[in-house]
């Protein structure tokens, strides 16, 4: 009964705590979707695919979306041109570098007194891992080109580079504006939660077997192990980014390190994400960026790890 109970709390905290990232996401894609010319996506972006990359990388700095709602916003700025290599960037680390995400991983970690620390590893690590991430996928895309989307997330266009010089269309009163944002919305809201509650079935599910106390444990007996431990917890535990980092500080024995791992991971790949990228991409993108990111993630928090062990920085709060 008891069990019951355990996944019947995390299913729907899970579901209610993404709920609201959803709708906002869906609105979001439907403001764009009507109001945002099709010019208006590619004119300002720099020709170079690298610079470009990089500005798509923080674009969550105006767009600012946790991953609950981020891929909503994506798809709809892929329909209208943004370059495919550019949205996963945005996708991977928008929810990680934006305000609101940022404010919450410094306060969490303030009290232990490691607030900069973590939050300049986390934006960093983001930054990088979607930016190479970004670069791969470009070079798949000339490879394999609108192969790589499903029909609900290919743009007009035969090129996701170029832009569209169609004539001015005419003026739409607001009512029909209105409208259509509310049927790309209630579409976008429908399409994505369907997805949403699969992953927190399976989130749920896995948390009934797995607890703080044993990945605790294995932090302070195998501490190389921890790194992959914590990346496999923030893809089972399916936490919003900008909540993650205070059950991030909650381990409060565990190395920074391991932390970072938890938290570069989590917004980018969790299991209720990676059903939701069903919807957009192919099945060979899919691996491509979950095997980019995972690799990547592992790579650069093991040197963080070495790095701190080679200046004999413990990686753990002060206090502790």
């Amino acid at each position: 009964m008891k069990d019951i109970l355990d996944f019947i709390l995390t299913f729907s905290s899970i579901l209610w705590e993404a709920m609201p990232f959803i709708i906002l996401g869906a609105v979001v894609a439907g403001i764009l979707e009507e109001f945002l010319p099709q010019q208006a996506i590619t004119k300002y972006l720099p020709k170079s695919v690298v610079p470009a990359v990089m500005i798509g990388a923080v674009i969550g700095l105006v767009f600012p979306m946790c991953e609950c709602g981020i891929l909503v916003v994506m798809r709809r700025l892929l329909r209208k041109g943004l370059p495919l290599s550019c949205c996963v960037a945005y996708m991977l680390a928008g929810p990680i570098i934006n305000p609101v995400v940022m404010f919450s991983t410094g306060v969490a970690f303030w009290p232990h007194k490691i607030g900069p620390e973590v939050l300049g590893l986390r934006v960093g690590l983001g930054f990088v891992v979607a930016v190479v991430t970004g670069l791969v996928v470009q070079g798949l895309w000339v490879k394999h080109g609108r192969a790589l989307l499903n029909p609900v997330a290919l743009p007009p266009e035969s090129k996701l580079s170029l832009p569209v010089t169609d004539a001015p269309a005419p003026r739409k009163p607001l009512s029909k504006r209105l409208g259509n944002i509310s049927a790309t919305a209630v579409h976008d809201f429908v399409d994505i939660t369907v997805f949403l509650i699969l992953g927190a079935v399976l989130a749920a599910v896995a948390k009934l077997y797995i607890t703080q106390d044993q990945i605790q444990y294995l932090s302070r007996e195998q501490p190389f192990l921890a790194i992959p431990a914590m990346m496999g917890l923030a893809v089972l535990m399916c936490l919003c980014s900008e909540a993650d980092a205070f059950v991030a500080a909650s381990f409060t024995n565990m190395h920074i390190s391991a932390k970072t791992a938890f938290l570069v991971l989590g917004p980018m790949l969790d299991l209720k994400l990676l059903l939701m990228y069903t919807r957009v991409f192919r099945p060979r993108l899919i691996g491509v960026i979950v095997t980019c990111v995972v690799l990547q993630v592992l790579a650069y928090c093991y040197a963080v790890h070495l790095v701190y062990q080679m200046n004999g920085w413990t990686g753990l709060p002060p206090s502790s």
